[in-house]
């Protein structure tokens, strides 16, 4: 059995140890927004948080989560501590209409939050350097860049 804290709540599943996280989170546990893409860790459609830093899910044996904290798209927006309003992410991506099919678009969400936690104001090439490894096949990157920066203007703002 392997223990950890998912989206706030604790969870218990008894499943191999080698299991992909990403398998147990949508097949063990019905989350489905977490996404396969690639299935090697390069595309970022399954990225998730584990103790607050990216993670690919793909590759992510659920064995190694044992007392971790893991946060799916799911659970992202009760992470920011406002019941009831979604991440700061989520609302810039929402203004900038960052998707067009939107299927990686939850890994997108996930690293850019991860990348904003670091840098809460990061300069192009640190945008670039955190997002190379989210692939977009629709080539949404500039609405992505765009929503990253509305994201920091509104937690500079907030701050203020």
């Amino acid at each position: 059995m392997i223990s950890f804290v998912l989206n706030g709540n604790p969870v218990e599943l008894t499943v191999d140890g080698d299991m992909p996280l990403l398998w147990a989170l949508r097949d063990q546990l019905l989350l489905t927004g977490t996404k396969f893409g690639c299935g090697v860790a390069q595309c970022g459609a399954c990225t998730v948080h584990v103790n607050g830093q990216s993670r690919r899910s793909c590759v992510t044996p659920v064995s190694t989560l044992e007392g971790a904290t893991v946060t799916t798209i799911e659970g992202l927006a009760a992470t920011h501590g406002k019941p009831g309003e979604l991440h700061p992410v989520q609302k810039a991506w929402i203004e900038a209409q960052a998707p067009q099919c939107g299927y990686c678009q939850s890994g997108q969400i996930m690293q850019a939050a991860a990348l904003l936690s670091e840098s809460p104001d990061p300069t192009d090439e640190e945008i670039t350097a955190s997002m190379a490894g989210n692939l977009c096949r629709c080539m949404a990157y500039i609405r992505i860049r765009k929503a990253i920066k509305l994201a920091a203007q509104a937690g500079k703002e907030l701050a203020q």
